[in-house]
């Protein structure tokens, strides 16, 4: 999957996330010893002494602990979010993200999730936790098709999406029509975790998924 963005209006921005993340140096691989961001890293055990986690706010009915980091229960009409308080300033950059979608449905598992790295933080809204007319950059996981035509992808659907400010995200019709591209991820109940790394350098915006 290939996405490309001729804009820098990625050089001084909050970023946020939904999920467990790392950020990394270039030429990262997966699991090796590349240099972390510790201000913008989530690793084990995640809550300190005083229960928090260092450098994140939780956000809604996500839930942290020392092991793992849940954004919602598996229960209707829950968001959750947590939110790095610490702002980037690397021009390039790359994030690698580990998670699990998992519940008892065997279709219907919420609306989705998103990593946004944008330029306001904890505006929550309608668009996976974050606000509509977002500045930045949104990469989504689409669990649910709202579309009520015929689609010419299946969900799962991962997609990107970069904003100004100026765009509505359509729920409607899934964010195709504000989408950089996109392709099919099945990660819903798997045993094992899935892995997507995003990278931002010299302008150009490319993800990775690995399950």
């Amino acid at each position: 999957m290939y996405f490309h963005s001729a804009s820098k209006m990625f050089k001084i921005l909050f970023t946020v996330i939904a999920l467990i993340w790392q950020v990394v140096a270039q030429e990262a691989q997966w699991n090796t010893e590349d240099f972390l961001k510790r201000h913008h890293s989530m690793v084990k055990p995640y809550l300190t002494s005083g229960l928090s986690i260092p450098y994140w706010d939780v956000h809604g009915f996500a839930l942290a602990s020392s092991n793992y980091v849940r954004l919602t229960a598996d229960l209707q009409s829950r968001y959750g979010a947590i939110w790095n308080t610490v702002p980037v300033y690397m021009n390039n950059w790359e994030v690698q993200i580990t998670l699990k979608i998992h519940g008892k449905g065997k279709e219907l598992f919420g609306d989705g999730m998103a990593f946004w790295y944008v330029r306001d933080r904890m505006e929550g809204g309608p668009v996976f936790g974050n606000k509509d007319f977002f500045s930045g950059l949104g990469v989504i996981i689409d669990t649910y098709s709202n579309h009520n035509g015929e689609h010419n992808h299946n969900h799962p659907y991962l997609s990107a999406m970069v904003n100004n400010g100026s765009l509505h995200y359509d729920h409607d019709m899934d964010g195709t029509h504000t989408q950089l591209a996109g392709c099919e991820c099945k990660l819903r109940n798997l045993n094992h975790d899935t892995h997507i790394a995003i990278r931002y350098e010299d302008e150009n915006l490319t993800g990775e998924r690995k399950t």
